[in-house]
């Protein structure tokens, strides 16, 4: 289940709430019933390997076809 982080646009009480995907977003700040906005943050995701960067894709890519020659040999 995700983790959500809001803040109140009033009194600024800022909390994080686990919430399904299906539920839907909190409005109302607990502390002192005002306007809550769900905060936004860096992703926690990574990509390691081959391929994830343009770099690696264009190099791999260059290699295949110097490599296999463009034809047929019949």
């Amino acid at each position: 289940m995700p983790t959500y982080a809001y803040a109140c646009t009033t009194c600024g009480h800022a909390f994080e709430a686990r919430q399904s995907f299906s539920e839907p977003s909190l409005t109302v700040c607990e502390q002192c019933g005002g306007a809550l906005r769900k905060q936004y943050g860096a992703v926690g995701v990574t990509f390691n390997g081959a391929g994830f960067y343009r770099t690696d894709s264009r190099a791999s890519a260059s290699k295949t076809t110097a490599s296999s020659g463009g034809g047929s040999s019949d």
